[in-house]
């Protein structure tokens, strides 16, 4: 009995220096006496209870050997299990690149076909942001509350199902209702990249996020395949059915996705958690590190005032311009993209000529040759991602996204100028695969610089903020750019500069950082830091 605890008092162990704060200042103390000290060890202080009560009944002084979820993913690394869920959640990425690429090609058929003016036109774009603008936030909200697999799970079978419906709409106003319902369901589609990466190891994470982003590409180059054989013949109605056919694979195979054990620890599932990372060390044949899982309970999770702590507003007011300038310079060019070859002749749009012929319901049809054209425009989805691929874990994540921004807008510069369809196509190539790239890494930064707790609600309001980017640019695309070709191309040319520069005063590099399970993580991280730094000049000063 002798080396049984008091339960008066409690040994804590706090990320400070040891010549400022001995272990005499933390053995001895109460709850009561440690304050904000309890608040932030309750968890460690609980573990250290039980584990001694454990040590002692056994009759030894040597305390239980514990490890977190990062300690676990990082002895079983990348495997066979991560490939599995790279397609899984692949599969969501290549549906939601559909669903958006669709965008550009429905625009100029309905304008024909239904005799649509120019902002109706746009309007058919702007429904889809408008839900997706209005659900992102909703189903972050839901993935932290209730599971990043619910989330995605529900979002995906909504989109599913109005995305069918959409193909038999018989007018135009039961298309922009139904599409806003598609547009409501593909809001969720960013949480798969908030599930993904809670599987992934520290060192593989932003490569593999990269990889994930891939499917994007695929999607996007798979549309414009589609309508290319789908479009001549079978018309609008088959390509929008058709093209819910990865939405109806991810469906059908959807029930093998595990929940995130970061999320079921956070949740106070310790258990669960546990099952899951001893399922994907059995099939990535691994083994998981020795000692008790240590486990977080935190009720409130997914508040939005988190957003906005002292030691996050300045990363959440930044992010939210970078993804609305991602969303409204990626949407537009590949809206400009087909604007500007329907047009034909460039030379003529930048002397002055309107766009819009005189008689506002005349229009031409998509050729054969147009769809070639766009689908060598969107194939610089793959080198935009090489290069970023190369770059994101060199030079890290935030000059990444400068870099990407500024090239962006070099490539816009020579489209003032009067150049042939060949140069445009070249321009718009580069110009696509930069700002695709970009968009990419923003993927990749954001779930890592937010905690567990309200990484999906991050994910969800910044997501918002692109769809409202992507909201707008229709109506500069399509609509400014029938009016002024130069002011157009200035808008989205000063829009990529402002966020190149808000991607550089980005507070945080993410490069070679762990995720942070819940903000107090962050707090002892900054005071780690603070607390070293005034130690470096305490020592600075002594010497001198």
């Amino acid at each position: 009995m002798d080396n049984w605890p008091k339960t008066a008092k409690i040994s804590y162990k706090r990320w400070r220096n040891s010549e400022q704060w001995g272990d005499a200042d933390f053995v001895g103390q109460t709850d009561e006496d440690q304050g904000t000290d309890a608040e932030i060890c309750t968890i460690a202080s609980n573990f250290d209870a039980e584990a001694t009560q454990s040590s002692s009944a056994s009759g030894s002084n040597k305390p239980e050997e514990t490890f977190t979820v990062d300690d676990a993913l990082e002895a079983i690394g990348f495997g066979k299990f991560q490939w599995k869920i790279s397609f899984l959640t692949g599969l969501s990425w290549v549906a939601d690149a559909m669903e958006m690429m669709i965008l550009s090609i429905l625009g100029p058929q309905l304008h024909c076909e239904w005799r649509l003016p120019s902002y109706k036109v746009a309007l058919i774009t702007s429904v889809v942001f408008i839900g997706m603008g209005i659900s992102s936030p909703i189903w972050g909200n839901v993935a932290d509350k209730y599971g990043r697999k619910v989330g995605l799970k529900v979002c995906m079978c909504w989109t599913l199902y109005y995305g069918l419906l959409s193909a038999f709409a018989p007018a135009y106003g039961w298309l922009l209702f139904l599409r806003s319902l598609v547009g409501f369901g593909i809001g969720g589609a960013p949480q798969s990249v908030t599930l993904y990466s809670e599987f992934l190891p520290m060192k593989a994470r932003g490569i593999c996020i990269m990889l994930i982003a891939a499917f994007w590409a695929i999607g996007a180059v798979f549309e414009v395949l589609l309508a290319l054989m789908v479009m001549p013949d079978l018309g609008w109605r088959w390509l929008l059915g058709l093209s819910t056919v990865p939405l109806a694979i991810f469906v059908c195979f959807c029930f093998w996705l595990p929940e995130s054990p970061r999320f079921d620890v956070l949740s106070g599932r310790r258990e669960k958690a546990m099952a899951t990372l001893t399922r994907i060390a059995k099939e990535n044949g691994k083994t998981l590190p020795q000692g008790r899982l240590i486990a977080y309970n935190q009720n409130e999770r997914g508040r939005f005032k988190d957003l906005f702590a002292p030691q996050y507003w300045k990363t959440t007011l930044l992010l939210w311009f970078i993804w609305f300038s991602n969303a409204f310079s990626y949407y537009g060019i590949i809206l400009l993209t087909t604007e500007l070859f329907q047009a034909g002749d460039l030379c003529a749009m930048t002397q002055g000529a309107k766009i819009e012929p005189d008689c506002s319901l005349e229009c031409r049809y998509l050729t054969s040759a147009d769809y070639k054209d766009l689908l060598w425009t969107t194939l610089a989805e793959f080198p935009g991602f090489l290069v970023v691929l190369l770059l994101v874990d060199y030079i890290g994540r935030k000059k990444s996204m400068a870099l990407c921004f500024l090239m962006f807008s070099l490539c816009i510069l020579p489209l003032y100028a009067c150049i042939g369809r060949i140069a445009l196509t070249i321009f718009i190539f580069i110009a696509r695969a930069f700002i695709s790239g970009g968009y990419q890494v923003v993927f990749v930064y954001t779930p890592e610089v937010f905690p567990t707790e309200n990484r999906a609600l991050a994910m969800g309001t910044s997501s918002a903020m692109a769809r409202l980017g992507a909201l707008i640019t229709p109506f500069v695309a399509q609509v400014l750019l029938r009016t002024s070709v130069y002011l157009t191309l200035s808008v989205y040319c000063s829009c990529s500069l402002l966020a190149g520069v808000a991607s550089w005063l980005l507070p945080i590099e993410t490069l070679g950082r762990n995720l942070q399970e819940s903000s107090l993580d962050q707090e002892t991280a900054g005071q780690t830091t603070s607390t070293t730094r005034e130690s470096d000049n305490t020592t600075g000063s002594a010497d001198q």
